[in-house]
């Protein structure tokens, strides 16, 4: 699916067998990056570029970061891996609601709670997430 196109490069969110955490792929033929975006958060950071011996200079990755985080592209992102994946690729990861933040599953934390369940609800534009023994839910206002 089209998020949107960077000097002549197509950034999108491939539609079969993906995988989390949620990602956008952009490249011409010779290279692909991927850039991991969030549910949670607004950070976007350069995942990979394969093939290493190919990749565009660090100025032309940097570029491409800060288009996908502006925020009506990384919008379109979110929008797009939620129609495809249905996911946002937090469950059984945990919630620290004193730092409000997102904590590994494998990360054990005082107070952090283990995310049961997380929906992405695009019209109100945030993430939800169902804390185990906690009510009512998390809701994340992106």
């Amino acid at each position: 699916m089209k998020v949107f196109t960077h000097h002549g490069l197509l950034v999108a969110v491939l539609t079969r067998n993906e995988h989390c955490p949620p990602h956008v792929h952009v490249g011409p033929p010779e290279w692909e990056a991927r850039f991991e975006f969030s549910f949670w958060h607004n950070g976007v950071r350069l995942w990979d570029v394969v093939p290493v011996q190919s990749q565009p200079k660090a100025v032309v990755l940097e570029s491409l970061r800060l288009a996908i985080k502006t925020p009506e592209h990384l919008r379109r992102a979110r929008q797009c891996w939620w129609q495809s994946m249905q996911a946002v690729c937090l469950v059984n990861q945990a919630w620290d609601n004193v730092a409000q933040e997102v904590v590994s599953g494998q990360e054990k934390r005082a107070g952090a709670r283990l995310i049961q369940t997380a929906v992405f609800d695009a019209q109100r534009y945030r993430t939800i997430l169902q804390l185990k023994g906690v009510s009512p839910p998390v809701e994340i206002e992106l």
